[in-house]
């Protein structure tokens, strides 16, 4: 059995390499935008904020982002689009997938009631899009609550 003394060394020996080899300065783009400038809607300052939207979040990061849940569970989320009504109108709605705390498998998902809606597939898809972080992290929050709620009656 390895002795805990020798791990709690490595990681002393870890942490203070890390602080020896942090750079000067932080890089400009590690920077968090200044949030007010960034919604401003003149120039180019909604650049810095391009990330904070779903859509911009994924062109970015060319990934879906995460989210840790009311619940302390994992997600990620994509938007799935549905004809709806005899007028040819669509919705989207988010479908949150709940990882394994390991990531090594999907385990369960919760779904959004509709964000938006348009006249075509395409408009509904990018109007969810357009929706901020924090509006797609609320309405994670509230997919919870109602599951959680559904699973007491």
């Amino acid at each position: 059995m390895e002795d805990d003394t020798g791990d709690e060394a490595l990681y002393g020996e870890l942490e203070r390499r890390a602080l020896f080899d942090m750079p000067a300065e932080i890089p400009a783009e590690d920077v968090a935008p200044d949030l007010v400038d960034a919604l401003r809607a003149d120039g180019d300052s909604r650049q810095s904020a391009r990330d904070m939207s779903l859509g911009g979040y994924i062109e970015m990061h060319d990934r879906v982002p995460a989210f840790e849940g009311s619940d302390g569970q994992p997600y990620t989320v994509d938007v799935d689009v549905e004809e709806v009504g005899d007028d040819g109108s669509f919705a989207a709605f988010l479908v949150f997938i709940r990882w394994a705390a390991t990531g090594a498998g999907i385990m369960d998902h919760v779904e959004s009631g509709d964000v938006a809606r348009g006249g075509t597939e395409e408009e509904a898809r990018r109007a969810a899009l357009d929706l901020s972080l924090y509006e797609i992290r609320a309405e994670l929050d509230a997919a919870i609550e109602r599951r959680r709620r559904a699973l007491e009656e």
